[in-house]
């Protein structure tokens, strides 16, 4: 069945739902209602992120645009190992990079000739994204795929004939590789790079000028109608949450742009390095607790939830990563497994009538709804369980294809023979943002569905639900209490180590604002070293010979970005006179992930280390938070 008769089979049984048990009585749509599209995407919940690319080999996360397809040489590459990975653990598709900032395609193109075709892979025979899809159609998992707009290989990117290049790429990945659930393009546009050899800095002004996202959105369309758009300057169906850490970044969350329903997803790496596979990255996976913070954050409040987790240079997920991923996925699986407001007996302060009354929250259908009369916007209901029960997340759910309503609501236990509020209603003005409000937060807006994990266990066989505000009367179709399962019974994580980081105990520093340099290796991420002027740079002396391999560098933790070393060139010395160039790069999208950059070279000794910041975000000035020498 194709993607299309997929949807459209579900939006001739779900609607019949709908209508049916609604009848004359069902309340009008009120304000943007998602597509069926939207619909089916939001109850995918999460799904994988696949980098995987020419960075996996260079360890970078924004590639220059000049690294030559021959380094992409997986070993071991299995699309079908992945995709079942990936199964296992419960996620609901997954989207592969096929193109990413560095223009390399990893499919064999006719729009260029920096793809797949000149690698050593498979004799230049190879296609990972013909190989990913067809494992995901044998699996009857959802397939999808990301599309970088920013090229920096390209000699044409900037101008106008870089268009024609752009959406015959998009033609291609739409036409041959059968269903694609979701398009995604990634928001950079534009900076320096290779640019067929100029080695310039191109900048395209406003992205949806130059790509004329409103044309790439008809041709999607008309090539798979049923496909989910990501981005596209807000003309698709789903934008970014605001966060490469996980969470939507703000809550309440509205689904609503004006006239039209535009959904949210939220975006995070399983590890810490970045998104794509890097040296020695086992230490830095986040843990299964982690990500069901990240969860709680993303799904948990409106949102869907897209991780990464990516291939190494053999072609194959790092055994940490599925560690903490399989794990992560038990846990989820064991929370939603027992829901003990299930088939409660529930009395209602107002229903529009029978098929719209109380019993509608309990009854596990996601479709039936309970509605009070229009007009009546702060209803009560009571829930009632077979016998007490032990729970401490809250779940609830709207019918959003008759629009998001609720602004506000309340939660209450009977507890000690009095009521007692274990979810408190928000108020005007309140956001939550980061992971704030995971443990304790307030009721706000619900949509899709929304996720409140109280401070403490409640027992109690009687719960009172309680809309304190909303737009329009509210249908409310779930109403669930779960209890979040304990750390214990998830699968331990194997941690790889690091490479050694040397001691900075008795070094000096010279150079540019040298009394700060020590803040840079002082372990605290909150201090840095930092300097008004871009060039600048600071020499660490280490007081003795030692053999180093590498280095870290972190950036401004601060919430700040200016001052953020983009572009660096690291030398070493033994004598402080002469010096050689060991590493000189570029550390990509810090702006929306600013995480510890790793870099390797080849071990040599070395008693001094100048390391220079280059280039930087917003203007002038330098920072490092942290830098850490590798032996």
């Amino acid at each position: 069945m194709s993607i299309k008769q997929w949807f459209q089979t579900a939006c001739l049984g779900l609607c019949g739902m709908v209508g049916n048990a609604a009848g004359a009585e069902a309340p009008a749509p009120f304000g943007p209602t998602p597509t069926e599209q939207q619909v089916k995407w939001l109850r995918m919940e999460w799904y994988a992120f696949v980098h995987f690319g020419l960075n996996t080999y260079t360890n970078k996360e924004w590639g220059y645009g000049d690294e030559s397809p021959g380094m992409f040489n997986p070993g071991d590459f299995d699309a079908e190992a992945i995709v079942t990975t990936f199964k296992k653990a419960g996620m609901q598709g997954m989207i592969y990079t096929a193109k990413h900032h560095d223009g390399f395609c990893t499919w064999p193109t006719k729009s260029t000739t920096h793809n797949i075709t000149l690698s050593p892979w498979k004799n230049g025979k190879g296609d990972v994204v013909k190989e990913f899809a067809t494992a995901c159609q044998r699996h009857n998992f959802p397939f999808g795929t990301y599309l970088s707009p920013w090229d920096r290989n390209c000699a044409e990117y900037g101008r106008a004939g870089y268009l024609d290049v752009y959406y015959k790429q998009i033609e291609e990945l739409l036409t041959n590789y059968g269903p694609i659930f979701e398009i995604w393009f990634d928001g950079a546009m534009g900076g320096d790079g290779f640019y067929g050899g100029a080695r310039e800095n191109r900048n395209i002004g406003k992205a949806d000028n130059y790509y004329n996202y409103t044309q790439v959105v008809k041709n999607i369309r008309k090539l798979q109608p049923d496909c989910i758009i990501w981005g596209a300057a807000e003309r698709g169906d789903v934008t970014w949450a605001g966060s490469e850490k996980g969470f939507a970044k703000d809550y309440p969350l509205w689904n609503i742009r004006g006239q039209k329903w535009l959904s949210w997803e939220a975006d995070t790496p399983i590890n810490r390095r970045g998104w794509f596979w890097h040296p020695g990255q086992g230490s830095a996976v986040k843990t299964p607790q982690h990500l069901m913070e990240v969860y709680l954050a993303s799904v948990g409040r409106g949102a869907n939830l897209i991780l990464n987790v990516a291939p190494n240079r053999d072609g194959r997920l790092d055994p940490a990563d599925v560690a903490s991923l399989q794990a992560f996925g038990d846990m989820r699986t064991k929370l939603l497994a027992t829901d003990y407001a299930l088939k409660a007996t529930v009395t209602a302060s107002e229903s529009r009538g029978e098929k719209f009354n109380g019993s509608q929250l309990t009854d596990g259908d996601i479709e039936s709804y309970w509605c009070p009369k229009d007009g009546t916007t702060t209803p009560t209901a009571e829930i009632k369980l077979a016998a007490p029960a032990t729970f401490d997340v809250v779940r609830l759910r709207e019918q959003i294809r008759l629009g998001q309503r609720v602004s506000s609501f309340k939660v209450e236990a009977w507890v000690d023979g009095a009521w007692k509020t274990i979810v408190e209603p928000g108020k005007p003005g309140e956001r939550e943002t980061r992971f704030d409000g995971i443990r304790g937060g307030k009721g706000h807006t619900i949509g899709n569905q929304v996720l409140r994990w109280l401070p403490a266990p409640v027992t109690t066989d009687r719960v009172r639900l309680s809309i304190t505000s909303a737009k329009a009367c509210p249908c409310i179709s779930e109403f669930s209490l779960l209890r979040m399962p304990s750390a214990e019974t998830t699968a331990p994580v194997e941690p790889v180590s690091d490479p050694t980081v040397l001691s900075s105990k008795g070094w000096k520093f010279s150079g540019f604002a040298s009394n700060l340099a020590p803040l840079a290796f002082d372990g605290n991420k909150d201090t840095m070293w930092q300097h008004a002027k871009t060039p600048s740079h600071f020499v660490v002396d280490m007081t003795k010979e030692h053999r180093l391999t590498g280095f870290s560098y972190l950036p401004r933790q601060d919430g700040k970005t200016q001052g953020m070393t983009t572009r660096y060139r690291v030398e070493l010395s033994s004598d402080c006179k002469n010096w050689k160039t060991v590493a000189e790069g570029e550390f990509g999208n810090l702006r929306a992930n600013p995480v510890e950059q790793h870099v390797s070279f080849p071990p040599q000794k070395a008693r001094y280390v100048r390391f220079f910041s280059t280039a930087a975000l917003d203007g002038s000035g330098s920072s490092v938070a942290e830098l850490k020498l590798h032996h």
